[in-house]
């Protein structure tokens, strides 16, 4: 068995060096995160594996974000207070079709004089949040009107038609 070497020789090239004062450091043990930011091997203001503020992130594109893994779902955006505009929508088109555009398209064929107002509420909605549906809108305003004015002329022709078969019976 060989001694430990005396603090004033050095040792000897079998024995790892070893100060008498420090007991080596054990594998199960986690490393003090106190100290300056140098000292501890962690980035400043900031959590593990994260940069620090201001420091460039160095993602691949079509990597998701960090932090965030392949099938979940990204982060909500907070909701707004009442009567307050919530965020803008993303450049490049808003969302999907306007659902008044095609609620428009389908009352014209149920219920034309509906389908009338909500294409009119439609196309205002389109103007102001880019979303897409102006086709769908449009045809259901053109649909609408030319059903309703059909309704109009088929019920003000059948009234004519009402009053002169009881003109007609008053006087045989």
């Amino acid at each position: 068995m060989s001694q430990p070497p005396e603090p004033d020789q050095p040792p000897s090239p079998d024995q790892p060096p070893q100060s008498p004062y420090e007991p080596p450091p054990s594998p199960y043990e986690q490393p003090s995160q106190y100290g300056p930011p140098g000292e501890t091997g962690q980035p400043p203001y900031g959590q593990p594996g994260q940069p620090a503020y201001g420091q460039p992130t160095y993602e691949q594109s079509g990597q998701p974000p960090h932090g965030q893994q392949w099938g979940q779902q990204p982060p909500y955006t907070p909701q707004v207070p009442y009567g307050q505009y919530g965020p803008p929508s993303p450049p490049g088109g808003g969302g999907g079709t306007n659902v008044l555009a095609v609620l428009a398209l389908v009352f014209a064929f149920v219920f034309a004089p509906a389908g009338i107002v909500l294409g009119h509420l439609a196309r205002r909605q389109l103007r102001t949040s880019g979303e897409q549906g102006e086709q769908l809108a449009n045809w259901g305003l053109i649909l609408s009107y030319i059903f309703t004015g059909l309704y109009l002329l088929a019920c003000c022709g059948w009234l004519a038609l009402a009053l002169w078969a009881g003109s007609d019976s008053q006087y045989t």
